[in-house]
């Protein structure tokens, strides 16, 4: 196993996390191809209904063909209830993102893959963390972005996990350009050499020059034509229940959402199943499936792995493209 490796976090153990990661993996042609970070007697629980056998690394480089590998990242005497918020369970599910993180910052995984996670879940276990993405960036000292994408539209989060009134506070100038400038690295990180970026505008009809509110004006205008300054094909600010459909029709590769359910109703109508999470401006490749930890059919066996094995592909694409970029190119003499 060398530092091209991913690797899987199982999530909240109550949840859906440890399922899906091993039927994504179980769907490979080499499950033992990408390590799962976890809890020894929580994956043991969930492997107990595949053929595979589950088999404990003593380091990120013990693999074993043949089955499924887990690093262990915490060590639960007991299983949690299984479709409940527990401490003991956000614990366990912080512990292996942690690792994950850290492994990562070192080198010896190329990023992770995360499974879903419970934010009550995390705070009962005293890490009051919104979410993944605040978790990663606070721990690699990160500014980042959230990404949605699916097969036909991708979209970047100017702001995420905070109160609406907030979020319109926080969607100043300075995040416009960091989405923007996120947008642009991802869509390139993903193979897309000049990315067509769409910015969604704040208020209904972007605001109709002034009349429902003027941050298109003040704020994200100017900060679009400071990005047309610096060479990005960007452009907007679009009315937000209109740009995504262009965006569906093939008009633009991005849009650049102001908050959280603009960018995220979209991607996510069209489906779960094919929603991916992408968290962009990190030094490592992170990727995650569109939904929750879906307590209502916990250990039921119920759970479809279609999103989680989308995650997948896509960290395994970025670092592909990585890969590709990162190869010495020859001069002609």
């Amino acid at each position: 196993m060398t530092q091209k490796t991913l690797a899987l976090t199982m999530g909240d153990p109550a949840g859906i996390g440890p399922e899906i990661t091993l039927k994504a993996l179980a769907q490979l042609p080499d499950p033992s191809a990408f390590p799962i970070l976890g809890d020894p007697l929580v994956m043991r629980a969930a492997a107990h209904s595949f053929a595979l056998p589950l088999y404990e690394m003593a380091s990120i480089t013990d693999r074993r063909a043949g089955g499924f590998n887990l690093l262990a990242t915490s060590a639960l005497p007991a299983l949690p209830p299984i479709g409940g918020i527990s401490s003991t369970a956000g614990a366990a599910a912080y512990s292996a993102i942690a690792r994950g993180i850290e492994l990562s910052m070192r080198g010896e995984i190329a990023g992770i893959v995360t499974a879903p996670i419970h934010k009550e879940a995390l705070k009962a276990a005293g890490h009051s963390y919104p979410g993944h993405t605040e978790i990663l960036a606070d721990h690699a000292r990160a500014e980042v972005a959230m990404m949605l994408a699916n097969d036909e539209i991708k979209t970047v989060l100017v702001t995420i996990h905070m109160a609406l009134r907030d979020a319109i506070e926080a969607a100043d100038f300075n995040a416009q350009i960091h989405a923007i400038r996120l947008a642009q690295q991802g869509l390139q990180a993903m193979g897309v050499g000049r990315p067509r970026i769409a910015v969604a505008g704040l208020n209904p009809h972007a605001g109709e020059g002034g009349r429902f509110g003027d941050e298109e004006i003040r704020i994200i205008s100017p900060a679009i034509k400071a990005m047309q300054a610096e060479g990005l094909e960007v452009s907007g600010p679009w009315p937000g229940d209109t740009v995504f459909m262009m965006a569906r029709q093939g008009n633009f590769d991005v849009v650049v959402a102001q908050y959280h359910d603009q960018g995220l109703i979209p991607v996510k109508y069209m489906g779960l199943e094919k929603g991916v999470n992408i968290t962009l401006g990190l030094p490592f490749i992170r990727t995650s499936p569109d939904h929750g930890t879906a307590f209502d059919i916990a250990g039921q066996g119920l759970a479809d792995p279609s999103s989680m094995s989308a995650a997948l592909k896509m960290a395994e694409k970025l670092l592909k493209a990585k890969a590709q970029a990162d190869k010495p190119r020859l001069r002609p003499h």
